[in-house]
């Protein structure tokens, strides 16, 4: 599936807010057991990707019918059980031992940073394509040279890590809450990261559905372990309104275009739109309380918004040098092979040139007797005084017949 880079941006800012603004709907569920609710969450998410792959196959930029590999399934299983279900755990973890959320908040908003640092890495172990010509195959770099860290997109993401921590602000924390939002901030690298190397082949819309699958499970065990058996009831008509909308928007959408944008933009880039998962929380709670933010968290939300414009407005320098070099190459590799043909056929039509003049007179001209009929040795002469050719000696044999014959 191939998209604008501005098309890009927009689905990656669009999934944020969706995740961002779905806070406030997520208090609804304060008094459902946590991780059941996910479970149930994840679980009606991937029953509707199931249903889209299964209707629109060639959503999201996969084939038809593809299937993950059982090391792609590894993978997924570690995206579900870092990124999704572990994410929730340790958010549990940290506001149940006395951490306040905005501290919470702003360790996991150091996302993009990790992002930015980590994405080139990941990038790297991409396979380089190989350009075959003449028998030989010349390998050429990858569409996008990401092995090195970009330092205007690392600077970006401090700018924007910055905002986040304005926005958020600071508060109480213990230890083990501090542990947990780190353990949470970790899961949030994690999602991003593991989900680009399946992306390419897979699509988003796969993705979202096997990431979704697998956390179900791993998101029950984790239930029993916290002892929310005990606590197991039928949500209310409020709660399940809100389950509906975590799962639809927050999830199937907010996944879905989340991908897809990632695809496009690479982890780094689009890492720095993490940023704005908070920004859209404070927006939404502004909106729902019909009360401006404050002075404070107004300049991280102008930080965090030039922090995505320095860092998503640069040119892409890399990717246009890689594809220069691909493509001077592959003309290079056509001009020298073509040059090589001509000198080889131009050189081999010189040496037999040369070979037939240097041969020997009698080998470059017919034999005589080739040549001429056999006379004995004695020239002869024709009936016009010239010297016999083979019509004479024919016109002689046909009398010498005809006088035999009358005799």
């Amino acid at each position: 599936m191939t998209i604008s880079k501005g098309t890009a941006v927009a689905f990656c800012v669009l999934g944020m807010a969706l995740v961002g603004s779905s806070v406030s709907i997520s208090q609804l569920l304060l008094d459902y057991p946590t991780l059941t609710g996910q479970a149930i969450r994840y679980a009606a998410a991937a029953a509707v990707l199931f249903l889209v792959a299964r209707r629109f196959p060639r959503l999201g930029g996969a084939r038809p019918g593809i299937r993950p590999t059982p090391r792609e399934l590894g993978i997924l299983t570690v995206l579900a059980a870092t990124g999704m279900a572990g994410f929730n755990a340790c958010i549990m973890l940290a506001l149940h031992h006395d951490t306040e959320p905005a501290v919470v908040g702003t360790l996991v908003g150091a996302a993009p940073l990790g992002l930015a640092l980590l994405g080139p890495l990941i990038a790297a172990r991409r396979p380089k394509p190989s350009l075959i010509m003449d028998g030989s195959a010349t390998e050429i770099a990858p569409t996008r040279d990401r092995s090195m860290i970009n330092r205007r997109v690392v600077a970006a993401a401090v700018v924007v890590v910055a905002g986040t921590a304005l926005v958020e602000g600071t508060g109480r924390a213990s230890a083990v809450g501090v542990l947990g939002a780190g353990g949470a901030l970790v899961g949030e690298i994690l999602f991003s990261l593991l989900a680009a190397v399946v992306l390419p082949r897979l699509g988003a819309v796969r993705v979202a559905a096997y990431s979704c699958a697998l956390a179900v499970p791993l998101l029950v065990v984790g239930s029993l372990v916290a002892g929310e058996p005990a606590a197991w009831r039928l949500p209310t008509a409020t709660e399940v309104g809100a389950l509906a909308y975590l799962a639809g928007l927050m999830t199937v959408a907010a996944f879905v275009v989340w991908f897809i944008g990632l695809e496009r933009l690479g982890v780094e880039r689009a890492g720095m739109i993490v940023g704005l998962m908070p920004v859209a929380t404070l927006v939404t709670a502004a909106l729902m309380a019909a009360t401006p933010p404050g002075a404070v968290q107004s300049l991280g939300v102008l930080t965090v918004a030039a922090g995505l414009a320095f860092g998503l407005t640069t040119r892409d320098t890399a990717r246009n040098t890689t594809r220069n070099t691909a493509r001077n190459t592959t003309r290079n590799t056509t001009r020298n092979t073509a040059r090589n043909t001509a000198r080889d056929t131009n050189r081999d039509t010189a040496r037999d040139t040369a070979r037939v003049r240097s041969a020997p007179e009698r080998d470059r001209r017919p034999a005589r007797a080739e040549r001429e009929p056999a006379t004995g040795g004695r020239r002869e002469l024709g009936v016009c005084g010239g010297e016999r050719g083979p019509a004479d000696y024919d016109d002689e044999s046909v009398r010498s017949a005809a006088r035999t014959a009358s005799a």
